[in-house]
C-alpha cells in the first residue's frame, strides 16, 4: 500500500514538473516556429500558423537588414568583460566577508542585495549624465562598468555562500606556511572553490547577455549587443512578428546553447556545499 501511494505521488510529481516545463518552454517553442512563417501567416491564428508553409525569408531580411556578428560580438565582449571585471572585484570581497567578518556584515550583505530592488529608472538620469561627461555614452567600456555593477551584488552574495563552505582551518594551515594574501585566494581559495566560481560565472553572463534596459538607454550603434538587435524590428507602425521572431531567435540561440553543455556545471555549482 505505502508503495502504491509513493508510486503515485512520484508520477503526480513527475506530471507537474513536465507541465510546468512545458509551460515555460512554450514561450520560446512559439517564437521558434513564428520565426519560419511570413509576416502574413505569423498573424493568424495558431493552428492556422502551424499548417502555414515554413520559410527562411524571416532570417534572409534579418541577416540583410542588420549587422547580427557585429551585434554578436558586442554581446560577447560585454558578457565576457562585465563577469571578468565582476569576479576580479567579488573574489576579494567575497573571501573579506566569509573569513574576516565584522559586525556589520551581514548588514553590507543586506544593503548590497537590497539594491537589485531598486527600480533602475530611478538612476537612468545621472548614469546618463555621467556617461556623456566622460565620453562613454554608446561605448562597450561604460557599458561593461554597468553591467558588472548591476549584478555585482548577486556575484558577492554567491560567492560568499560558496565561500562560507571551505573550512577556514586549510586557509589557516595556508597562511602558516608562508602564504600570503594573493598565495592564498589564488593558489588555495580559488581552486577550492572552482564548482561556485564557475556558476557564478555562468550566470552573470546569462544575466548580462540578457540585459535590456541598460544597452537600449546607454546605446546606439558601436556598441549595441543583441538585445538592442532584437529592439530594432519593432516600429511605430506596429510589430513584424516573423522578423522579430527570428532576431529573438538568433539572439537567444547562443546563451541556450551555453546553457544546455554547462548545464552540468551550474547545477553542481549551485549545489556546491549542499551536501556535506
Amino acid at each position: 500500500m505505502a508503495r502504491a501511494v509513493t508510486t503515485r505521488r512520484k508520477t503526480l510529481n513527475t506530471l507537474v514538473a513536465w507541465t510546468i516545463g512545458l509551460l515555460i518552454f512554450f514561450p520560446i517553442l512559439w517564437i521558434f516556429v513564428l520565426s519560419f512563417k511570413s509576416e502574413g501567416d505569423a498573424i493568424l491564428p495558431p493552428l492556422q500558423v502551424l499548417a502555414a508553409p515554413w520559410s527562411l525569408d524571416s532570417y534572409a531580411v534579418v541577416q540583410e537588414r542588420s549587422d547580427y556578428l557585429g551585434h554578436f560580438y558586442n554581446s560577447v565582449v560585454l558578457s565576457l568583460g562585465s563577469t571578468v571585471l565582476g569576479l576580479i572585484v567579488a573574489v576579494p570581497a567575497a573571501w573579506a566577508m566569509a573569513f574576516v567578518p565584522g559586525k556589520r556584515t551581514k548588514d553590507v550583505l543586506m544593503w548590497m542585495l537590497s539594491t537589485k530592488m531598486l527600480p533602475a529608472v530611478g538612476v537612468l538620469y545621472p548614469i546618463y549624465l555621467l556617461f556623456i561627461q566622460f565620453g562613454l555614452l554608446d561605448s562597450r567600456l561604460g557599458l561593461t562598468i554597468v553591467l558588472m555593477l548591476i549584478n555585482l551584488p548577486i556575484i558577492i552574495w554567491m560567492l560568499y555562500t560558496y565561500f562560507r563552505e571551505i573550512p577556514g582551518e586549510i586557509l589557516e594551515a595556508a597562511r602558516m606556511d608562508g602564504a600570503g594574501l594573493r598565495e592564498e585566494i589564488l593558489y588555495v581559495l580559488t581552486p577550492m572553490a572552482v564548482p561556485g566560481i564557475a556558476s557564478t560565472l555562468l550566470l552573470n553572463v546569462i544575466l548580462a547577455w540578457n540585459e535590456a534596459f541598460w544597452t537600449l538607454n546607454l546605446t546606439a550603434a558601436k556598441a549595441a549587443p543583441l538585445t538592442a538587435f532584437i529592439a530594432s524590428y519593432s516600429s511605430p507602425e506596429g510589430l513584424f512578428y516573423a522578423k522579430l521572431s527570428a532576431a529573438s531567435v538568433m539572439a537567444i540561440a547562443p546563451i541556450l546553447i551555453m546553457g544546455w553543455f554547462s548545464q552540468k556545471q551550474l547545477v553542481r555549482g549551485l549545489t556546491f556545499g549542499a551536501v556535506k
